[in-house]
């Protein structure tokens, strides 16, 4: 106490006591208290004082924030030759916090008023006075200047000097400077090695970047032995200081256990705070997370809302899986356009899935009107050179008038030509032989081509070549032979092959009925949303035709079907509204009538 009033006592008189006693209550915790003796001694012209008048308004230290004030007296602070002013100063410049004026700086206006815009010709003008009054943290600064300003301050070797001096004085800037150009040239595993210790020397620093930098090295073995454990921990060091990158990595961790304990609900946890700080590819992965579902419950509204976030930040596969999602209408409103554009976008960033996406969507016919005409053109430019493929894409779009006038004839040949490697050729010139279309109709020569698509394994060929056999058109009549063709394509999960093979159990060819099979196979397509499935899934609840009834599923199956234009579903639903004349239920009448 006494020390205390000796100090506000000898405050009166001289700014350096004013100094000494705004510090003392500084340590003891009395900051707002500290804010008067300390900007009178600021006043008074002391450097130091000055200083941390300045951090005071910046930080909202006992004062409230003041942008402007702040950066007035760090730089009478920085003029007057305090160092640890000149960093700061050469920092704000570097963010664009700072603005030069005649009469001095200020502050940059806010976000909300324009972009932040670096200037880093007076960050390195106050740098460099910091760094050659021997600043390890000025000799960093300097050297990112250096190294990452505009060309005409760009200078990597002097960089690469500062970078050493700062380290040198065991700066963890200046070790992190000092790693990161020596992974730009790293080429060997002696640079790896030299690397991975000046990270871990910044890392012990307790630098964010460092520590996700050296989790990188560790678990690919770069530099350092493998560790997948000791990466997921240093992932978890930088992710709680904020580093993104590391915070989607530790996310990943979790998610797949990888090196650590799996845990699907802090990965995905991780995982969105890297999202929501700008990481694109986080966004991706959580999309991938509710689009597949797995631990967590698939939800395609919430996998459409990430992958819109991470498509919208440049990343292209999440573009393709949102035209997925809008090609199907799942989670958002089906819709070919909006398909299109985001395969247009994936594919321009390169993705080459995403390509064939786009073409196949414009063979069907969406898209916009130049996405046809560039489609046709790249097909037809690609057919000439011999791509068997390119002349598929290139005969279908003749055959269906997609981005050229129809020609069903040029299309005939260009599919014939593709035929001989490419199956989806094989299928649709074996159609156009049999239906007669740019070619004469010869159903045992297009049977044949059919044939061959479907031992190729494709399911419309299967279908096809299914729907040949029952009817004996182009060759020999075999039931057998067609349900074996439909139950492959139904196993692929091709709706119309699984409403088939229940037609084909159900009786009436020339296979073994079995009506609980039968019901199997129309409640699969049913579910699938197959109308006729749906009204024949009523039907035999209606009526036990395999054995068992059940009215209420059977009206609600009746319902869907007749929502989807099923005339007959019309009929079962009145049936099942009306009585019978003794005052049955529909479902007694239904039985008694088989």
């Amino acid at each position: 106490m006494a020390l205390n009033l000796a100090q506000r006592t000898a405050s009166l008189f001289s700014p350096q006591a004013k100094l000494r006693y705004a510090l003392s209550l500084i340590e003891s915790g009395e900051v707002a208290k500290a804010f008067k003796p300390l900007s009178a001694a600021a006043s008074a012209g002391i450097p130091e004082a000055q200083f941390r008048v300045g951090r005071a308004y910046l930080d909202g230290a006992g004062v409230p924030v003041s942008r402007t004030e702040g950066a007035r007296w760090i730089e009478r602070a920085a003029a007057s030759g305090w160092v640890e002013a000149q960093v700061v100063l050469a920092t704000l410049f570097l963010f664009g916090l700072a603005t030069g004026k005649e009469s001095g700086i200020g502050f940059a206006p806010g976000p909300e008023q324009h972009e932040a815009k670096p200037e880093f010709g007076r960050a390195a003008e106050w740098a460099r006075r910091s760094a050659e009054a021997g600043s390890p943290d000025g000799q960093a600064l300097l050297a990112y200047v250096l190294t990452s300003g505009p060309d005409e301050l760009r200078d990597i070797d002097e960089a690469n000097r500062w970078y050493k001096r700062s380290a040198d004085a065991g700066c963890p800037q200046g070790y992190l400077g000092l790693a990161l150009s020596r992974l730009r040239h790293a080429l060997d595993a002696d640079g790896q090695r030299e690397a991975a210790f000046m990270l871990g020397k910044a890392a012990e620093g307790g630098l964010g970047t460092a520590l996700y930098l050296l989790g990188v090295m560790t678990e690919r073995g770069a530099g350092v032995r493998q560790d997948l454990g000791a990466a997921a921990e240093l992932y978890r060091k930088a992710a709680e200081k904020h580093v993104r990158s590391a915070q989607a990595r530790y996310g990943l961790a979790l998610l797949e256990g990888r090196g650590i304990e799996r845990n699907v609900t802090q990965g995905e946890s991780w995982l969105r705070r890297a999202a929501l700080s700008g990481d694109a590819e986080a966004a991706a992965l959580i999309g991938d997370i509710y689009a597949k579902g797995g631990d967590l419950p698939p939800n395609y509204m919430e996998a459409a809302s990430w992958y819109t976030r991470a498509a919208e930040g440049g990343h292209a596969a999440a573009a393709r899986a949102l035209g997925l999602l809008f090609l199907t209408g799942a989670g958002v409103q089906r819709d070919p356009e909006e398909a299109a554009r985001w395969f247009r976008l994936s594919s321009e960033r390169g993705d080459r899935l995403a390509h064939v996406d786009l073409g196949n969507l414009v063979l069907s016919g969406a898209g916009r009107e130049e996405d046809q005409i560039a489609a046709r053109a790249r097909f037809e430019q690609a057919a000439a050179t011999g791509d068997l493929v390119a002349a598929f894409n290139f005969g279908v779009c003749l055959a269906e008038g997609v981005g050229v006038e129809r020609n069903e004839r040029q299309a005939a040949l260009w599919l014939r030509r593709a035929a001989d490697g490419v199956v989806n050729a094989q299928y649709w010139y074996g159609r156009m032989l049999i239906e007669g279309r740019g070619v004469e109709v010869d159903a045992r020569e297009g049977r044949s081509w059919i044939a061959k698509a479907a031992e190729g394994g494709l399911p419309d060929a299967e279908v096809a070549m299914a729907e040949l056999l029952l009817a004996g058109r182009g060759g020999p009549r075999d039931h057998a032979a067609a349900l074996e063709m439909f139950e492959r394509a139904a196993r692929k999960g091709h709706i119309n092959a699984l409403f088939s093979v229940g037609a084909m159990y159900g009786g009436g060819h020339e296979v073994p009925e079995d009506r609980v099979v039968a019901q199997g196979w129309f409640r699969q397509a049913a579910e699938r949303g197959h109308a006729m499935a749906q009204y024949m899934l009523g039907r035999y609840l209606m009526r036990g035709l395999a054995g068992q009834t059940d009215p209420q599923e059977a009206r609600l199956w009746f319902t869907r079907a007749q929502a989807q234009g099923i005339k007959e579903a019309d009929a079962e639903l009145a049936r099942m509204s009306s009585r019978s004349p003794a005052g049955e239920t529909p479902v007694a009448q239904a039985a008694s009538n088989g």
